[in-house]
């Protein structure tokens, strides 16, 4: 009976590895951010989009309201896309540092790209520190 339940225990454990550690790939969790983010800009949820904010970005606007108001004038295609997709993505120095490029239908009919960057922060969670938006750019890469 205790082989029995030893071979339960480590096929339970062999089956919930792989997804524990697929939860914690940097690429998909960062992606799930930036996913989070525009969902909290179409919904009008400041303090939520604000909370992905690095400490760089929050130093440079230190209130919510400042820090949406920015992306409605100089981010538009990210504030409220017509549909998005996510274009390719790079981890710099085992995960510290973050790339990805999302492709944009902007409302207007327009094409964009963005290019997310995202910090690691000290205590192991991920904040986006910038995005540079490009209008009717191919995918080149990152």
């Amino acid at each position: 009976m205790r082989a029995f339940f030893a071979v339960v225990i480590l096929c339970a454990a062999s089956f919930l590895s792989p997804v524990s550690a697929r939860a914690e790939d940097p690429i998909d969790t960062t992606r799930t951010m930036i996913e989070d983010q525009i969902k909290a800009f179409l919904k009008d949820d400041a303090e939520t989009a604000y909370s992905f904010a690095a400490p760089g970005i929050r130093a440079l606007y230190p209130d919510k309201n400042l820090f949406f108001a920015m992306v409605k004038k100089s981010y538009e295609p990210v504030y409220h896309p017509g549909n998005y997709a996510f274009g390719r993505s790079r981890s710099i120095d085992n995960g510290a540092l973050i790339y990805h490029e999302v492709l944009i239908s902007g409302r207007d009919g327009k094409d964009w790209t963005a290019i997310y960057q995202i910090m690691r922060q000290p205590d192991g969670s991920y904040r986006i520190n910038g995005v540079q938006i490009m209008p009717d750019a191919d995918s080149k890469g990152i």
